[in-house]
Formats: C-alpha cells, structure tokens, sequence
C-alpha cells in the first residue's frame, strides 16, 4: 500500500522525503515545517517527552472494532497498512506513536448486523460439510461462495469459531445454489465424497431450517432396508429419502435402485420441498401456541 496523500507543501514529510519514493522538498514552507519539527523533538528530549506511548489502550479499541469491521475496512479509515494494524492487534508492538493511538481510538465501529460482524461459524461449517458430502470440491465451493480454498478448509475443519456476516451469507447463497445440483463428473468429487463420509460429516437432507442453531442435531436414519423392484413412487420416494439421508449419491442410488438418475434427483427435489413444508408447519403451529399462551396471560392479568 502506498503512503497517505500529503499536502502539497509545508509538512515534515515533504520536508525529510522518503527514500526511493520522494525526494527532499528545499521549498522555504516545506523548510520551515522541519525546522519546527526539528525544534519541537528538543524540546520533547530536554522536557522528558516521548512521542511514544504504550500500545495496551490502541490494542484493546482494535480488538473490538474488528468484531464488526474487516481489516479492509479498518486500513480505509485510519490509513495504516493492514500489516500495522495486525502486528498491534496481536500485540506485536511494544510501543506506538501517539498520533497512531489517537487515529485508532477515534476508529467508530458501525452498528450490530453490518456485513463485518462475526457471527456464529456453527451454520456456515455444516453448509459446507453438507456440499463436501455430495460431493463438490472445496474449490467449487470457494468459487459459489467468492472467498478462497483456504477460507473453506478452515471453515469445513472447525478450525474458525466466527465468521463475517459476508462471508456467511455468500456461503448460504452457494449452499442453495449447490446443495441439491449434480456436482462435476471428476476425481475430486469421489475424492470429496469420500473424505467427508469417512470424518463423518452430514449431507444436506440430514439438516432442515434448524442448520444454524448450535444446539440441534442431524436427523439420522437406520439401516437401509430395501423395497420390492415394483414399489410405488411413495415407497421408492421414502427408500431414496432413506439412502439420501445415509450418505448416498443420486448416481450411487440410481444405481443401487436399477433407475434413472434425473427421476432420482427429481424424488429428492420433492422430498426436500416436503421437509421444507413440514418445518413451516411446524413453525407456525409454535408460534400460534405462543400467541395463544401469550393471549391467556394477558386475560390472567387483567382479571
């Protein structure tokens, strides 16, 4: 990143230049400005003055602005480089400039749910596993998601506890976008299929709306069990939901079934939109209790 723009003349930056960027200024404003900064570092060293201060106040205001701000956007407000920013937010400086310290204190973070605040990683990390277990690649994913490879693996191995709320709604738009999408006939996708099963993560049927909450769980299923070769679409819909919810691919189960991939993808179409249905009955059947309880409380009190 280059240096901050600097006015034209009359500063101690024109004035002392900048090796192999800019070249001394010998304007008498640009003169005058160096000799008053000369003058005023004697007297700061006969006084006792350190133009340095200790980095503990600078580190703790950074530290809670970048829960809702990214570096990005912190390097565009103060006009430091990312790496200075980093170095005194993990505590890598023993000493800064005051001005340094007055710049970052005056740092305003914005409001809770702006696209820099970190959030929960629970919801992001199963999206991601989920598409790793049908199979598409963490390079797939990172590409729908517009972040990098690296990002995704941190993700997907639990390694990263929050996330940005960018970050996350990219990566939800790329789970609707893939979830239920054939991935690329490739080595990765075995390769992808294989690993997540084997570290055994959940596919996306194994979730619902509740994908986000911390605290829920992956619906499991028993051991398959299979039907008659002459079973009607309800019965093979269920036996594909069942081997879906197993782990199984749309062109393991077309195999196993002796059927035709599409009608399978099709059958869980119809099978994800039916759980989708349930979950909002579900939701409004609560929340229609709780208005009703909410209702008989308020009659309680007014009695």
């Amino acid at each position: 990143m280059s240096p901050r723009p600097i006015p034209d003349h009359g500063t101690t930056a024109r004035a002392y230049g900048s090796r192999g960027y800019r070249e001394r200024c010998t304007c008498q404003p640009c003169r005058d400005a160096g000799n008053r900064h000369g003058k005023q570092l004697r007297v700061n060293r006969e006084l006792g003055r350190s133009p340095f201060t200790p980095p503990d106040r600078a580190r703790a205001h950074l530290q809670m602005v970048h829960q809702t701000m990214t570096w990005l956007e912190l390097t565009e407000v103060t006009g430091f480089p990312i790496s200075n920013l980093i170095r005194i937010y993990n505590g890598q400086r023993k000493k800064i400039r005051k001005e340094t310290e007055a710049t970052i204190l005056a740092i305003k973070a914005p409001a809770q749910g702006g696209p820099g605040q970190c959030i929960d990683a629970t919801g992001t990390m199963r999206r991601v596993r989920a598409l790793s277990h049908v199979g598409h690649s963490y390079d797939t994913i990172a590409k729908a998601a517009q972040t990098s490879r690296n990002r995704i693996l941190l993700i997907a191995n639990g390694r990263q506890a929050t996330v940005r709320r960018a970050v996350a709604e990219r990566l939800a738009a790329a789970y609707h976008q893939l979830a239920f999408a054939p991935p690329p006939r490739n080595k990765h996708t075995n390769r992808s299929r294989n690993e997540a099963r084997a570290k055994g993560w959940d596919g996306p049927l194994a979730w619902d709306d509740n994908i986000d909450d911390p605290k829920a769980q992956p619906e499991q299923d028993a051991p398959y069990q299979p039907v008659a070769e002459n079973g009607r679409d309800s019965l093979r819909m269920a036996e594909i939901e069942h081997l879906y919810l197993l782990g199984e691919s749309p062109e393991s189960i077309a195999k196993q079934l002796d059927g035709n991939e599409k009608y399978v993808r099709d059958l869980i179409g119809a099978v994800v939109r039916r759980r989708a249905a349930r979950a909002e009955q579900e939701r409004a059947a609560a929340r229609a209790q709780h208005t009703a309880e909410a209702y008989s409380e308020q009659l309680l009190a007014t009695a």
